[in-house]
This record gives structure tokens, sequence and C-alpha cells, in this order.
């Protein structure tokens, strides 16, 4: 067996050992707060003065980094802004203090380095100010990515006592922290109950004892490699090391299992499960109630597994398919889909609703339970703000993640000049139940791009329809990819 790769180099010297020399030489003056610590009272003369050096090692090697690149010009503008009004002994004035900001966030989403400068950052805006809402919120995020999430929480659950308006998603971050430590301490001790000699090695340095592990696992003494292995995470997890440290480590001894039993992972299913459901949720956090009512995001993989090997039809809002009969048929296939403004006449339309895509500009049919709800849109911030604000306690049990927002650009990667029009929600649905491909009937139902006018709500009426340029380039490809055709029924498979 070959041996395992290093799993913590940034520890051990190589190509991070010039990142450790460049810490220590950071523009964070010496004694100043460590990742996890509470806040130490910090002069805006030291911040500035941190600043202006960490401005000056911004070398023109960087400039293919955006993100560095946007931190220059933050400090950039902190000078300026600070030379136009200089310090007053009091303390910083309304832009000066928004400019330090502006630099943290930028310093924060640099991510190396720049985290130290963002945590300085974050001491001097709240000794300034103990009740800055952004101060906090910087702070906690800053905290995050350095992997000290328990005093992540704590700043985050400052935040929220400082806010009536969670505009920034906070509430649903906090909860995924926790369940995702939560989650972490059972996988904690399921390794300390599977490997009980594994305690022996746990109050030594994890990375000495890790390396042990490696050797001995390496010279296939799987006998005396696993206790020690196990010995270094149980360590590094109750230590309250870095979280993306943990990660790594049970990721790479996960790795050491398989491979060990020729790709057969059934034996390690518990585990993996509570090791994919802590990543899970420090990376999509989870809807949180009660505002959403118990609501689970699903993700492209996970709508896939919900459509795979059913029978689906996509129910237009067309003036003729309200005059006909096709209710029963409609209601005879395994999962149907309707759109923003459907209204329900059940001899024409049928009555079930199962998925409900919409726009994230519309408000009509959020209060119609359906067991899952698509919401497109192409503006981040406007989409989440609409999830706020639209979706009703118990009306669906699944959401969309941000990964499905607008899947022809996102997925597709369909760009402007492909695809000049603005995708409405029947064309997105479509094209991403094509794109997946997993479901044996595939049928559009009363699709006649509202040739016959439109059958929606009374409210929705009024909203005009797309244009015809619009409706021929969907109708094009439709018909390109359609198995067969009738009046009211066009089949994709």
């Amino acid at each position: 067996m070959t041996k395992a790769r290093s799993l913590w180099p940034r520890w051990r010297g190589g190509k991070n050992a010039k990142a450790a020399k460049s810490t220590k030489s950071a523009a964070v003056p010496p004694g100043g707060p460590a990742p996890g610590a509470r806040i130490s009272p910090t002069a805006p003369a030291d911040c500035l003065r941190a600043c202006a050096l960490h401005s000056e090692r911004l070398v023109a090697g960087d400039g293919d980094d955006r993100r560095r690149t946007e931190l220059a010009g933050k400090l950039r503008q902190l000078t300026a802004v600070h030379a136009a009004a200089p310090l007053p002994a009091s303390g910083m004035g309304a832009e000066l203090f928004d400019a330090l900001l502006g630099v943290g966030t930028k310093a924060m989403e640099c991510g190396g380095d720049e985290l130290k400068l963002a945590l300085l950052i974050s001491d001097t805006v709240l000794t300034e100010r103990g009740n800055s809402r952004a101060g906090w919120r910087l702070r906690a995020r800053t905290l995050e990515a350095l992997g000290d999430e328990a005093a992540a929480v704590e700043a985050y659950d400052r935040y929220l006592t400082l806010t009536s308006d969670d505009t920034y998603g906070v509430a649903p971050r906090l909860a995924g922290l926790r369940i995702a430590a939560r989650s972490q301490e059972e996988m904690l001790q399921l390794l300390a109950r599977e490997c009980p000699r594994a305690e022996e090695f746990s109050g030594a340095p994890a990375t000495d004892v890790w390396a042990e592990g490696l050797e001995l696992h390496g010279r296939g003494d799987r006998e005396q490699a696993e206790p020690r292995l196990v010995g270094a995470l149980l360590a590094l997890g109750r230590g309250g090391g870095p979280v993306p440290e943990l990660q790594d480590a049970v990721g790479h001894y996960l790795d050491l299992r398989i491979e060990e039993a020729g790709g057969d992972a059934s034996e390690l299913s518990g585990l993996i499960g509570l090791y994919a459901e802590q990543r899970r949720n420090r990376m999509r956090p989870p809807v949180v109630d009660p505002t959403f009512g118990g609501v689970d995001w699903i993700s492209l993989g996970e709508l896939r597994n919900l459509i795979a090997g059913r029978s689906v039809c996509l129910v237009a809002n067309s003036q003729s398919l309200g005059a006909g009969t096709l209710g029963p048929e409609i209601d005879a296939y395994d999962l149907v889909v309707r759109f923003s403004s459907y209204r329900i006449d059940a001899a024409a339309t049928g009555s079930r609703t199962d998925i409900h895509a919409t726009s994230h500009e519309h408000h009509f049919n959020w209060d119609r339970k359906v067991t899952t709800r698509l919401v497109f849109g192409g503006a981040s911030d406007e989409w989440r703000y609409a999830l706020r604000e639209r979706l009703v306690p118990g009306a669906q049990r699944y959401v969309a993640d941000d990964s499905l927002r607008w899947p022809l650009r996102h997925i597709g990667g369909v760009d402007w000049d492909a695809w000049p029009s603005v995708p409405t929600s029947g064309f997105n649905t479509l094209w991403l139940l094509d794109f997946l491909d997993v479901s044996p009937t595939l049928d559009l139902i009363g699709f006649d791009f509202y040739e016959s006018g439109v059958h929606r709500l009374p409210g929705a009426m009024r909203i005009p329809v797309t244009s015809e340029r619009e409706r021929a380039s969907e109708k094009a490809w439709v018909m390109e990819r359609a198995q067969s055709v009738t009046d009211m029924r066009i089949s994709l498979r």
C-alpha cells in the first residue's frame, strides 16, 4: 500500500511554511486578538496604521486576484477618507467608520492572512461602537472563516439581538452551525466507541499522533495505526481546533478506511452519514422555524432523486386547457407541475399540484400546499428577500436552494448571446427537467404558447404574457425535442 498523503501540510512545513512566515509578518500588530478571544480594545489609530501597512504589502503581482484588488481599492478609499477628515480625539466619524467596515468586509472575503486584518478591524469597530450590527456580523463571519465556530456562534447571536430584520439570513446560518456542531459531536462519539484504544492517544498533540498513525498505516500495521488516527481526530475535535482541519482529517480517514475495504463503504454508513450531515449544514444552512415551518432545502441532486423514475406533466396556464376536460388524466401522472398564477378547475386542469414553479416577483399561490416549490430569480438578494417574505409555513415540504435559482443560466451555462430572453418560470422548469433526464414520461399539457389566451387566477389576468418572439423561441426549443405532438399534449419522452 502506498504511503498516505500528509494531512495537515500547513502545520508541517512545505509550501505552507511560506504562508506561516507571511502570517508572522502580516500587518496586524504583535499581541493582536487571537481567533476566538473576546474583543480586544483597539484604538482607531492602531488599526489605521495596520491598514496602511497592509496596503503597502499588496504588491502588483496580486493584480489577477480580484478580491485582493478590491481590497486594495477599499484601503485606498480608507486612506483618502482619513486624509480628508483626520481622526478626532473623541473617536471615528461616520464616514471613516463606514470606510473601515468596507475594508474589513473585503479582507474577510479574501481569506488567508487578510482574516487577521478583518478580525483586528472588528475589534476596533466594536471598541468604538459596541452595539454595531455590522461590526458583530463582520466579526462572526471572520471567526467562522477562521474555523472558530464557537466564537462565531456567540457573535452571530449578538448580531441577532441587535436587529429586528434579519436581512442577511443570519438566523438560518446560526442554526446550521449549531446543527453541524451536534452532528460533529455525535461523529466524534461514534469514532470513540468504535475504537476504544483511541483514548490512549487523544491527549497528545494531534499532529504528532496523526503522523505516527500515517506512518504505521503506510507500513500496513492497521492495528497500531487505527487508534492513533482516531485519537488524533478526537484530540483535534475536542480541542476546538479549526473546523476545516477536522473536516479534512475525517475525510482523509474515511478515504483510508474505504480503500482498506476495497471500495466497500457499507460498514461506515453511520460515520459517513454524520460526516455528511455536519458538512451539509455548514455549507447550506437549514430553513429555520417558525418563519418557514420546517421546510428543507433541496439541491440539484436532491431534486433529481425526487423525480427519478416518475412520470411528470407540466400544466400550462392556457385558455385551451381551461376549456378542456383533461383533469383526470393530469391527476394520473406521478408528479404534476404548475406555474406561477395557476388556476384550479378540477375537471379541466386536475386538482393536484406536486411542484409549484414561480418567479420571485410573483406572489400568487404561495399559500397553496405543494410538495416542492421552485422559486426562480436572477438577482440573489431579491430572491432571498422574496423567500423570506412570501413562503408560507406549512405550505411546502421542500424549497429549491440557490443552486436552482436560475437553471438555464447557472446550471446550463447558457449566456445571453445564446438565449437573449429572460427565461420564464415555465422554460426554466422545462429545461431543468429535460436536463436531469430521469423521468420516463415528460409531457407538456395545454402548451399552445398562449395562442388561445390565458387561464389564470383573476388577480393575475392583467400581467402581460411573454413577447411573441420569446414564445417563438421557447416553442422552437420544445418542438426540436418533441417525440410526439397532439392538440393538447407534447411528449418529450
